[in-house]
């Protein structure tokens, strides 16, 4: 498991805590204080790797410290019958300290030559005496110690107990939990979260995987180290490439698959029946399962199953198996007629509640399962539907009856089970791929693995999704079924970033689809227009807008006449035409309200984005979170992180900056998990904004240039614009003019939409102003001005006239600040006032109004404060002293909230909850390095040495 180690030399992966506690037990038995740590975690979850690393760490010692003597053993099942083959294996690198003549080691040499068990304290006793007399601090380490034969393993947990006083360190592993000896401390290894899996991924895959690949390799592993790298050397150039499904376990005969197939193996009959019936449904109830085991032995039978550490009781009854992998290993181990006996069995139990329960789970004369049953008694939460969705999964695993009856019942099924619904098991794309599989007719199943693929899609597994897809090809399908398939494909591709192909690929599926679903033509055409807007090529988005205004017919259906309406506003508004498209939009707003429009997140992001061109940003904000509420419900994580966008620009517009950062990071990690570039970037992008807010410069640097590097890559100008409109705000900040007028040029040419601009321009004014060259800004503010007066929404009127203010005569100015305060009043973004109420000050001070301007400063410097932003509060505060007023603090924060900038007291909260350095870098997409120089920063503000001050200074 070297494979897994961590950048630094003395970590692993995930592991930082343990590794920790290993290091200071090495450390304190070099200082003469030993002592023992029994690492608790299944097969594969990292126990030999963190061994290695207390040898190595043994290894090091300053110069002139007499070095460690590291004696290691291993159980092994072959040895497990041979008395004292464990401490044989131990004190080979000592053997020659074994003197038969002495009395202290005789009874020990003796018991490893003959083998012959000496029983009581003699031996255990003869075994310390020998480590501690060997002149130097000793390092034991006994990996699976639950293979160790019982002698050796008695001797060496007797050592661990009694080495508290002598330079001697225990460390045992133990990789079945009933195994464990008692009285010894325990250290438990719990599953990789999600990002350090994906940091040992990306060590064991250089070259990097696709991001939905690695997602879902993360998934299939949970949390387990070797799953993670068995899983990665089984990839395949068609996992790779999205035409085959990811690997869902590790690799038959592999180490992890061995390890688990052994624990099974020795399983009673009757336990192994039960446990091949939680294997086949992970949806199984207390209750089901009571009476499958009523049959049989009782529920008593997986006593011995508890035992082996294959599964375990749950709260309400139920039993689950302790590792989920397991469950995998389980089911295939399982042979086939045994599983089909179970699910036969189950597909009974589901459908008759009557307790009569004769199926047999050996697969020995197993009976048919029961007809159509009544009412739901499984307790399950989904009622009905999902037993009856259950029983016909059930049947068609077992093939207990025609083919195409079984498919037809798995459909019928599924169709009945509330919208939603978000149970695990069984998974609709599974359901419908296993339909496809029972159904012989081409066209039939081709439109069932297409409907599959949208359920694998809207799951968030794109590369199921694209591997169903991939089997479509081969079939006789029709153009509806073609169409939808193109639909879907050309989502994932945008989806993915490839903007210029999915937009082919959608306008070639609404060509498909209008000879037969015009409805789903018209999304394609939205979704073509999406690439096209998202790549900056706003010519194609008119295009595309023409061609669907030809489609508008009288009786189109609502949400069809709503795609309608929105693509030709959005056309209006990119064409400069604010009133025409202000006809459209409202429309758009208006109609989504509407109870056919209320369930559908797609129309609800329409009328969020209709919304925030009218400059209505409340309602935009109502909408997108309705839209990001109903995709959670439905299951649907693929669209949440476009929903979260939508749903951070009104925030944005509104000055919510904490939630921008929050949803940001949310839809961040939403975006990774599913595959989904485009989103990545955006996502990124608002956060490089949120950190120049706070005048964080080298996080804001950071995330910014990840950014513009996923947009350059993918061809998504959007985002790519808003990274470097980050970093310009930045520079205005810190009075870097000519460096953000620079940027926000570059931000012109990457087609510069609305959205963007209108950020964009009062900065491009402002610094403008400072540099004289003042033409461009005119230009700017022309277009934010007529789009502006078309809303008539105050926060953007008191944008626009707040350029004014800064372009006009010193006369005028003080008119046009005074205006743009008083729209301010009428708006919601606090920020923005402050900005306003910043620039207004430093001109009234340069007018010689002091006292006026200390009135404006006051009120901007406040704001800032609240919002954690450094560099615009140290703004107000030299305006403040400029205006002869001596600053003091506010103390409208904590203490160490008001000494602290936002993403210092963020970094200080979490190290003050116990993350490591690495653990904070990741969680707020930020380097080690930055944490370390913020952490220094905090220390030196809050007048504290260490983190244990830390924790107790923060509430």
């Amino acid at each position: 498991m070297s494979c897994l180690t961590g950048v630094r030399s003395n970590s692993v992966r995930g592991r930082e805590k343990e590794s920790d506690a290993l290091r200071a037990l090495v450390d304190r038995a070099r200082a003469g204080a030993g002592g023992c740590l029994l690492l608790l975690g299944g097969p594969g979850a990292g126990k030999t790797a963190l061994l290695d690393l207390a040898a190595a760490h043994a290894a090091t010692g300053a110069p002139g410290e007499p070095g460690f003597l590291v004696l290691r053993t291993q159980g092994v099942a072959g040895e497990t019958h041979l008395p004292y083959a464990g401490l044989h294996a131990l004190l080979g690198p000592i053997a020659d300290r074994l003197d038969t003549s002495a009395a202290d080691t005789r009874v020990l040499a003796e018991a490893l030559r003959t083998g012959a068990d000496a029983g009581g304290l003699a031996l255990p006793a003869a075994l310390l005496r020998l480590l501690r007399a060997t002149g130097r601090p000793v390092l034991v380490c006994a990996d699976d110690i639950q293979r160790l034969d019982a002698p050796s393993r008695e001797a060496i947990c007797f050592v661990a107990r009694r080495v508290g006083t002598i330079p001697v360190a225990v460390l045992l592993a133990c990789a079945e939990p009933g195994t464990a000896p008692d009285g010894l401390p325990p250290l438990p290894l719990a599953p990789l979260d999600e990002r350090a899996s994906r940091q040992v991924l990306d060590d064991l895959v250089p070259d990097g995987l696709p991001g939905d690949l690695r997602t879902a390799l993360v998934r299939a592993a949970r949390g387990n180290p070797l799953a993670l790298a068995e899983l990665a050397g089984a990839l395949t150039d068609e996992h790779r490439e999205g035409t085959a499904p990811p690997p869902q376990t590790p690799p038959r005969g592999g180490r992890l698959w061995r390890a688990y197939a052994d624990r099974l193996r020795g399983l009673p009959a009757d336990t192994a029946d039960l446990v091949t019936l939680i294997a086949a449904d992970p949806g199984i109830d207390a209750v089901t399962l009571t009476r499958a085991a009523e049959a049989r032995s009782g529920l008593a039978a997986l006593e011995a199953a508890e035992a082996a550490g294959v599964v375990v009781e749950l709260p309400d009854g139920g039993f689950d198996f302790a590792d989920p992998l397991l469950r995998h290993v389980a089911y295939a181990e399982a042979s086939l007629a045994r599983r089909r006996a179970a699910h036969r069995l189950l597909a009974g139990l589901l459908g008759d509640v009557s307790g009569d329960v004769s199926g047999d789970v050996s697969g020995e004369g197993a009976g048919e399962g029961a007809g159509e049953g009544a009412a739901d008694a499984s307790g399950d939460d989904s009622g009905g539907e999902r037993r009856r969705l259950r029983r016909a999964w059930h049947r068609a695993a077992a093939l207990d009856g025609p083919a195409g009856e079984l498919a037809e019942d798995l459909v019928r099924a599924l169709a009945e089970m509330p919208k939603a619904t978000t149970a695990a098991f069984p998974e609709p794309f599974r359901v419908l791929e296993r339909a496809a599989e029972l159904t012989g007719h081409g066209e039939t199943k081709a439109a069932r693995l297409a409907a599959a693929a949208q359920h694998a899609w809207r799951a968030g597994q794109p590369q199921r999704a694209r591997s169903l897809l991939a089997r479509i090809d081969t079939l006789a399908a029709g153009a509806e079924v073609r169409g939808r398939a193109e639909l879907l494909r050309g989502s994932l591709e945008l989806r993915a970033g490839k903007t210029d192909s999915a937009c082919d690929t959608l306008l070639a599926a609404a060509e498909r689809l209008l000879r037969t679903d015009r409805e789903q033509a018209v999304r394609a055409l939205v979704r073509a227009g999406e690439a096209s807007y998202l790549a900056g090529d706003n010519r194609r988005f008119l295009t595309i807008a023409r061609r669907a205004e030809t489609l508008r017919r009288p009786d189109d259906a609502h949400l069809t006449r709503m795609a309608l309406e929105y693509l030709g506003g959005m056309a209006a508004t990119f064409r400069g035409r604010h009133r025409e498209a202000t006809a459209s939009l409202r429309r758009v707003a208006t109609g989504v309200m509407a109870p056919s429009s209320a369930g559908s997140p797609s129309a609800l992001v329409w009328g969020g984005v209709a919304n925030l061109l009218l400059g209505n940003g409340a309602a935009a904000l109502t909408l997108t979170s309705r839209a990001v509420e109903v995709a959670r419900a439905h299951g649907a994580v693929a669209s949440m992180p476009q929903m979260l966008e939508i749903l951070i620009q009104a925030q944005q517009w509104m000055g919510r900056y904490d939630a921008v950062a929050a949803n940001a990071m949310d839809g961040l990690r939403l975006a990774q998990e599913t595959g989904r570039a485009v989103s990545g970037a955006q996502h990124l992008a608002w956060l490089a904004f949120t950190a120049a807010v706070e005048g964080d410069e080298e996080t804001c640097a950071l995330r910014a240039a990840r950014a513009v590097e996923l947009a350059a890559a993918h061809g998504v100008s959007v985002a790519e614009a808003l990274g470097t409109l980050a970093l310009a705000h930045l520079d205005v900040a810190a009075n870097r003019h000519a460096d953000a007028v620079n940027r926000l040029r570059v931000v012109a040419r990457t087609g510069d939409p609305l959205v963007v601009r209108v950020m964009a321009t009062p900065l491009l004014v402002e610094s403008t102003v400072r540099t004289g060259e003042v033409a461009q800004a005119r230009d700017a503010l022309v277009v934010l001005e007529r789009w502006a007066d078309s809303t008539r929404d105050p926060d953007r009127l008191a944008l626009a006239a707040r350029c004014h203010a800064l372009l006009a005569s010193p006369d005028e100015a003080g008119e046009r600040f005074a205006q743009a305060l008083e729209l301010h009043r009428q708006g919601s973004c606090a920020f923005e006032t402050a900005r306003t109420r910043l620039l207004y000050g430093g001109m009234l001070r340069r007018s010689r109004r002091p006292g006026a301007a200390r009135e404006h400063l006051h009120g901007a410097l406040e704001t800032f404060e609240r919002y954690g932003a450094r560099l615009w509060s140290a703004h107000a505060r030299a305006e403040l002293r400029a205006a002869g007023e001596s600053v003091r603090p506010s103390g409208s924060r904590s203490e160490a909230g008001r000494l602290l900038t936002a993403q210092q007291f963020m970094i200080a909260t979490l190290v003050a909850e116990g993350a490591t350095n690495r653990e904070v870098a990741a969680r707020l997409f930020i380097s080690p390095r930055t944490v370390e120089h913020h952490l220094r920063n905090i220390f030196a503000r809050l007048g504290v040495r260490s983190r244990v001050e830390l924790a107790r200074l923060l509430p």
